[in-house]
């Protein structure tokens, strides 16, 4: 909690500059076939990662490697470089931060294709993001 609290004050002293520069990259896995990825990498380029797609036919396996559980899955899987974790579906860069800073979360998911996500349609402050346990992980 205490480096969490460090990270947040820097973050703030730098103007909201700081963590955006040092982003970690994430590595894709996508149907190649479905239209909507795009969209979330494009979210998560703005944010400051660097994005590599990876198509991929058997998404199940893609999943099943990962360790995302099966009801939490969406159209496509993320790989965070270097802390390995992992965001499923259309999850905002926002709770991406959030999860980085909290090494114990395996990974978060968006469960399905919500409208409200990003690659999906507007953000309304409604989208609900669970942890790989089910549990409710951030609002945006």
């Amino acid at each position: 909690m205490k480096k969490a609290m460090m990270v947040l004050a820097l973050y703030a002293a730098a103007g909201g500059h700081m963590v955006m520069a040092g982003q970690p990259a994430i590595t894709m896995y996508q149907d190649p076939n479905c239209g909507c990825c795009g969209g979330w990498a494009r979210h998560m380029r703005d944010n400051g990662h660097d994005v590599k797609v990876i198509p991929s036919a058997d998404m199940a396996a893609v999943k099943a490697a990962h360790g995302v559980p099966m009801q939490l899955a969406s159209c496509h899987t993320a790989r965070v470089e270097g802390s390995g974790q992992i965001v499923e579906g259309h999850v905002p860069a926002s709770a991406v931060r959030k999860m980085l800073l909290d090494p114990s979360v395996a990974g978060v998911a968006a469960p399905g294709m919500p409208m409200n996500s990003p690659g999906m349609g507007p953000m309304d402050g409604n989208l609900i993001t669970v942890d790989f346990q089910g549990r409710p992980f951030s609002r945006d």
